[in-house]
Order: structure tokens, then sequence, then C-alpha cells
């Protein structure tokens, strides 16, 4: 029987315990697997979690996240390692290693910090959008990979997926199947959740697996100004694939139009299915 996406479905496959000396124990699930293995943006949550844990200051918030995959975990136990590589007045900087039986499997930087005063306060618009007047999931049965079933999606802007179109930009309202609060490690997820911009040039499916992600985060999460249920509007580019690379930007917003993320990968392009 296939398993129906929930709010706890997220917390409990993105969770973490203390396994000691800077350690943290996760299971990585077969519900958030692409064709080359488990999401990137679902690993990112799972070790934003432990690193959250391990600064164990709420008043410092994720500032930047970056993850190398060096190779996909398979569904089962792994453990995150932690070290702080300094802890200063305002800012915490660390490093992780995802280990699977005695293999890394991803290595991450990240920084917490606290609010600073600032300079210049300034921010380009959020795109202007007509909120979504409803949200799609994929039915059972239309796609092999789990993950399709866990968002819900009202596509906004570039081509359809597969439409050999003439840019490679995607995107819309986003948010899991099942809506919960856009905290930390949803957002995380979301930076990796749609399907990559280059499938919007593309006639036929390839898989594209994750290099490297970086995730800057732009606000405190949740947004208080965002209401629990409610979606953010995701928008990715890619200007350039060549040599078997491409690069993808996305920018995530809270519908008050407030940034909440930006991310940037490198990624590799198969050639066929």
């Amino acid at each position: 029987m296939a398993l129906t996406p929930s709010v706890a479905d997220f917390e409990a496959d993105t969770s973490v315990r203390p396994a000691g000396e800077g350690a943290f124990a996760a299971s990585v699930s077969e519900q958030w697997a692409v064709p080359r293995g488990p999401n990137g943006g679902y690993i990112a949550a799972i070790v934003l979690r432990a690193l959250e844990a391990a600064v164990a200051d709420p008043q410092r918030a994720p500032r930047s996240l970056t993850l190398h995959y060096l190779r996909p975990p398979a569904p089962g136990p792994v453990t995150v390692h932690t070290v702080v590589e300094r802890a200063g007045r305002t800012l915490t900087s660390l490093s992780a290693r995802m280990v699977q039986e005695d293999r890394t499997v991803v290595v991450a930087l990240g920084a917490f910090a606290a609010d600073f005063p600032t300079a210049a306060d300034y921010a380009s618009p959020a795109p202007d959008v007509a909120p979504p007047t409803q949200l799609h999931t994929v039915p059972e049965g239309q796609s092999a990979f789990p993950i399709a079933r866990r968002t819900a999606l009202a596509h906004v802007f570039g081509p359809h997926p597969f439409s050999g179109g003439d840019e490679a930009v995607v995107g819309g309202w986003l948010r899991l199947a099942e809506p919960r609060v856009a905290d930390a490690a949803a957002v995380a997820f979301y930076c990796d959740a749609w399907l990559p911009a280059p499938f919007a040039r593309m006639t036929q499916p390839a898989p594209a697996p994750t290099i490297d992600l970086t995730i800057h985060f732009r606000a405190r999460l949740p947004h208080a100004g965002m209401a629990p249920d409610a979606p953010v509007l995701a928008r990715f580019t890619s200007r350039t694939s060549h040599g078997g690379y491409f690069e993808e930007d996305g920018e995530i917003w809270a519908p008050d139009g407030t940034l909440l993320a930006q991310s940037r990968q490198l990624a590799l392009l198969f050639p066929g299915t």
C-alpha cells in the first residue's frame, strides 16, 4: 500500500537525535527518492536539523548552508557528525559530515547568527503574480518516483517541463502535499523540490543529480507574516548547460513578498533516462 504524504512524514523523515560527541543519528527515507537516490533538498533538511541541534541557540538563525554531495545515501540509518569550527559573540560557523556505513556521503558548512544592525536596507520586489487558486499534487500511479507525490504545486514561471521551451525557467507556488509551517528545514527542501530548470527547454527527462547546493536564508523562519498552511513562491533559472553540467539559481518568497531564501546549485545533466 502506498504511503500518504503527511506533515508527520516530513518531521519524522528529517528528524535527528543526539548520538554523542557532536553526532546526530537520522534515517534516510525512500519516500523522498529521485532517479539517482534521495532528493538533495531533503538531505539538506536533515543536515540542517543536525546543525540547528548542535548550535542549540534560537537567537542564532541559519544564514548559510553549503552541501557537497559525494555519493547518494541508501535508504536507512545515517550519522551526521557536526563540529563547531568557531562560536563568536554573534556568529557560529560549523561543519558537518553525513556518514553511512563508514563512508562520507555529504560534506557541509553552515553559518548561524543573530541579527546585525544594517548600514543599508533594500530588497528587489518579488514577482507580481496572482495567488494560487488551487495547488495540484501528482495523482497516485502517475510517477515512478515517490517524491513527486510529496509536494503540491501551481505552475507560474517559464515553459512547462519537457515542452521544448526557449528558456530554462521553472517554478510557481509550492508547499508540501499536506500543509505545514515553512520553517528552515522545509525551505531548505523547497530549494531543490521543483523539477530542474533545464527541463523547461528539454523534451524528455534526464537524470540531474546535484553536485553542490548553497542556500542563503534571508529571513528568520518561520516567517512571522506567513500563515502556517501557506505555500511559498519559488522561481528557478539556469543560464548555461555545457559539458554535462548546469547551474541553477533559486529564489523563495513568502506570499507577502518577503524573500525567504536564495539558492545556487551545480548539477550534472546526463543524456537519456
